[in-house]
């Protein structure tokens, strides 16, 4: 072990944060980009758009839960969770490379649609996030002690990746997306492959479990039980979709709009089976679940069509204008997202609780949701309130993870961190399929707006009935799931 491993210096936690925050800017340059390159170069129609952009959710499934649960148990090229970070950050480098080259790909294949391949580098990126976000994020808790020295390495992740990613989205706002691209993908790969080497894992995670791990589908299906709605629809509208399937009617969503609804007020109104510790959890891991399922619904709206807002409502920009539009906008939402965790969210919630700090933060962004609906009519007031949805999106990426975290034992944490994505990705999936669908269809695309206020409002309640542990102690951390 390297003697600023074993002394925790300060670079020791900034080298532990590189590999998370070389995923969150493959995110980042995603988010800034790929919409933008679809709308200006290919000029693909929403629905088309939504198809790309389900690719990153179907990764997230598959990746994040399947790679979360062997990085607990794979030992090999001296990690656990390294192999899977160095494979993840080569993989994303050299998506983005092709993000460019989409067109030039499709032509070189014989194909008239881009639209396959812009799927198939979108999956690949996603993919290779998803496999290194999760052991990037557990490789923190892997090699530090609980409370304190925790605290740092989450806090230190939060800083470092916050301030990256306010960095890409502004080389997008000051120069192009292509820079951005291209600056990304040499970043992604030094930040994915080079601190690994340098930070020394141990071979076995101590567990105050005296029972063995499981690894049970039925057992995590269960686990998932407040999600099953969404999963149903994205099993069904992804299946429609690849099969060339149009439905003119809104049936399906309705049906499993009311399931969804049913089963997340039995996860926020049920009592445990027993008065077990394991039960009390069990419960509180599904409420959470309920809850953030619905902060990604708003979130990732405003993420996948902010664009197209902004080229409705702002029509004389330019397609470099409105691309740094957009980067200017999230920039200002990541700005925000980075700061407020260490200096504000953080000590709020050692007074009254992080999940009342959540809610309120919520609630914040939804009157901001509203705002932009009724006054987003300019840049500067888009901007302005894009800040005040920055309020929720900090809670969003910090306080929800600080919750979960403590429901769950350390020995299955890359498992648990897998089945706590699925509440992100899945609602991810149903809006690049239902609400790509709905958006289409509707002429004003400032309704991107209401959809987002009424999903963070319904998010913030159901908070509210998820409980603060009174022996939690767990740091306040950053970092997103995808």
């Amino acid at each position: 072990m390297l003697a600023y491993q074993k002394n925790k210096t300060r670079l020791f936690f900034g080298v532990l944060s590189l590999p998370s925050t070389a995923m969150g800017l493959a995110l980042t340059v995603q988010l800034s980009a790929l919409s933008w390159i679809l709308t200006t170069q290919y000029q693909l129609d929403v629905h088309d758009i939504g198809l790309v952009w389900a690719a990153g959710p179907l990764a997230g499934i598959f990746g994040q839960v399947i790679i979360g649960g062997l990085s607990d148990r794979a030992w090999f090229w001296n990690g656990r969770r390294r192999p899977f970070i160095l494979i993840g950050g080569v993989f994303a480098a050299l998506s983005l490379l092709a993000l460019p080259q989409i067109g030039v790909i499709s032509d070189a294949m014989g194909l008239e649609s881009v639209v396959g391949i812009a799927l198939i580098i979108a999956l690949t990126l996603d993919f290779a996030v998803n496999v290194g976000f999760n052991p990037t994020r557990s490789i923190i808790a892997d090699v530090t002690e609980s409370g304190d020295e925790r605290t740092r390495g989450y806090t230190w992740m939060q800083t470092i990746s916050g301030s990256i990613g306010v960095g890409g989205y502004a080389i997008g706002a000051i120069w192009d997306n292509y820079v951005l691209i291209y600056s990304g993908a040499i970043g992604v790969l030094l930040m994915a492959v080079l601190p690994p080497l340098f930070i020394e894992e141990p071979r076995e995670i101590e567990t105050e479990s005296e029972e063995p791990a499981r690894f049970s589908f039925i057992e995590m299906l269960m686990n998932i039980k407040p999600l099953w709605g969404f999963l149903i629809y994205d099993t069904y509208a992804m299946t429609l979709r690849l099969a060339g399937i149009k439905v003119e009617n809104f049936y399906a969503e309705i049906v499993c709009g009311i399931l969804t609804l049913i089963l997340v007020a039995q996860a926020l109104f049920n009592k445990p089976a027993d008065d077990s510790v394991s039960a009390r959890h069990a419960q509180q891991f599904q409420r959470v679940l309920a809850a953030h399922s619905f902060s990604w619904i708003g979130i990732h709206t405003t993420f996948v069509y902010m664009v197209v807002f902004i080229q409705q409502q702002f029509p004389d920009l330019s397609d470099i204008d409105g691309g740094r539009a957009t980067s200017l906008s999230f920039l200002i939402l990541n700005a925000v997202g980075a700061l407020l965790p260490l200096f504000v969210l953080g000590p709020l919630s050692n007074r009254i609780g992080k999940v009342h700090v959540h809610a309120y933060a919520l609630f914040v962004m939804a009157a901001a949701y509203v705002a932009g609906y009724l006054f987003g009519n300019t840049l500067m007031m888009v901007y302005v309130l894009i800040g005040f949805v920055g309020v929720g999106w900090a809670s969003i990426v910090s306080l929800p993870f600080a919750i979960m975290s403590q429901k769950v034992d350390e020995d299955q944490m890359g498992l648990y961190m897998g089945l706590f994505n699925l509440s992100v990705v899945l609602p991810q999936l149903t809006v690049s399929l239902g609400i790509a669908a709905l958006i289409s269809q509707i002429p004003d695309k400032s309704s991107i707006w209401v959809i987002s206020a009424v999903s963070i409002a319904i998010s913030a309640l159901a908070w509210l009935r998820v409980e603060d542990d009174v022996h939690d102690d767990t740091p306040v951390t950053g970092g997103s799931a995808h």
